[in-house]
C-alpha cells in the first residue's frame, strides 16, 4: 500500500474521532454516564493516535544520510509502538478507571435521549471511518484472510487504524447496552460496568497492536513473495549456476534490505560477473522497488548451507539454554 493510500486512512480516522470526542464529551457532560465519558476519552485518545501515526508516517519518509544509510522507515514503527502504549495508558487504564469508580458510587443518568442521540452520531462517523480502513486493508491482503494479513503487514498505519476502528465500535455497542440497560432496568451500576467492559476492549487491542510493531520495530524478514521473487530472478541468469538463498530484513513500511547468495558458473572473469550482478539488482529493482539496499555475496552452496545450519544450531542452543534457565 502507498503512503498516500495510508494517509487517506488516518485522515479519515482523525476527522471522524475529534467530531464524536466533542459530541461524547457534551453528553458525558449533560447526562453523568460513565460509559459515555470513558468513550470521549476513548475518542480523544485515538485523535491523538492519529496525530503520531502522521508525524510518524512524514518522519519515515526522510531521505538517508550519512548516519541513517538506509532511511528512516523505523520512525513509523516506533510511533505505532506509542500509539499502541497510549491506546492502552490512557483509554483502557482510564475507561476501567472510571467504571468502577461508578461501580463504587453509582450516579442516576440525566438526558438518556442524549446519549442516544451522541451514540447513533458516532456509530456513523466510526462506521464510515472503518469502511475506509477496510477498504484499504482489502486491497493490502489480496486472498489472505484478515488474521494473516494482520500478522503479515509491514504499514502499521491502516491495521493500527483499523483496529482502533473496530475496537471503537464494539465499544460503542458496549455503551449503547449498558446505557439502554441502566435507565429501562433502573440500575445505574449497568453504566459503570459498560464502562469497564470499554476498557477490557482496548486493553486487548493495546496488546495484540503492541505485539505486532514491536516486532517490527525489532526486524522482521519481508514478503516471502519478495524472497521468492529475489531468488527466482537470481537463479535465471545465465551466468548463475546456483542461487543458494537470500535474507532479508524490513526495515520500514516500504523498505527493505536483502543479502543474496550465489554461486557463479566457473570460468567467468570479473567483467561477466559484474554485468550478471547489474543484470540481477536491475530486474529485482524493477519488481520490487522497496528493497533499498541489495547485498550480493559469491558464495558456494555448500557454504552457504552449513552457515545455515550454524546458525540455525545457535539458535536451537539459546531456546535449550532458556528453558533450563
Amino acid at each position: 500500500m502507498s503512503s498516500s493510500s495510508s494517509k487517506i486512512v488516518v485522515y479519515a480516522a482523525l476527522v471522524g474521532n475529534l467530531l464524536i470526542a466533542l459530541s461524547k464529551f457534551i453528553a458525558a457532560y449533560f447526562t453523568n454516564s460513565a460509559a459515555m465519558l470513558s468513550e470521549a476519552i476513548h475518542s480523544v485518545v485515538d485523535s491523538l493516535n492519529e496525530i503520531l501515526l502522521l508525524y510518524g508516517l512524514k518522519k519515515s519518509q526522510k531521505p538517508a544520510n550519512y548516519r541513517h544509510p538506509f532511511g528512516y522507515g523505523r520512525e513509523l514503527y516506533f510511533w505505532a509502538f506509542i500509539v499502541a502504549l497510549l491506546v492502552f495508558a490512557l483509554g483502557a487504564v482510564v475507561s476501567i478507571y472510571q467504571g468502577v469508580s461508578h461501580i463504587l458510587q453509582p450516579e442516576e443518568m440525566k438526558y438518556p435521549l442524549v446519549n442516544y442521540l451522541v451514540l447513533g452520531f458516532a456509530i456513523l462517523c466510526e462506521g464510515a471511518s472503518w469502511w475506509v480502513a477496510v477498504k484499504n486493508f482489502k486491497k493490502m491482503k489480496g486472498s489472505l484472510g484478515y488474521f494473516e494479513a494482520f500478522k503479515r503487514s509491514k504499514d502499521p498505519t491502516t491495521f493500527t487504524v483499523l483496529f482502533e476502528d473496530s475496537a471503537a465500535l464494539i465499544g460503542l455497542i458496549i455503551a449503547l447496552i449498558g446505557i439502554t440497560a441502566a435507565q429501562f432496568l433502573q440500575i445505574p451500576i449497568l453504566d459503570g460496568v459498560a464502562s469497564v467492559l470499554i476498557g477490557v476492549v482496548l486493553a486487548v487491542s493495546a496488546f495484540l497492536l503492541a505485539r505486532e510493531t514491536k516486532g517490527l520495530l525489532l526486524g522482521e524478514t519481508a514478503d516471502p513473495e519478495l524472497r521468492k521473487n529475489v531468488l527466482r530472478i537470481a537463479q535465471d541468469d545465465e551466468a548463475v549456476y546456483s542461487a543458494n538463498g537470500v535474507l532479508t530484513e524490513q526495515i520500514g513500511a516500504h523498505q527493505v534490505i536483502a543479502s543474496l547468495s550465489l554461486e557463479f558458473k566457473d570460468g567467468l572473469i570479473s567483467d561477466e560477473i559484474e554485468n550478471c550482478v547489474n543484470r540481477i539488482e536491475a530486474q529485482i529493482k524493477q519488481i520490487h522497488p522497496e528493497i533499498v539496499a541489495l547485498f550480493i555475496k559469491p558464495q558456494s552452496n555448500e557454504v552457504w548451507l552449513e552457515r545455515m545450519k550454524g546458525r540455525l544450531n545457535q539458535q536451537n542452543g539459546e531456546i535449550v539454554a532458556a528453558k533450563v534457565k
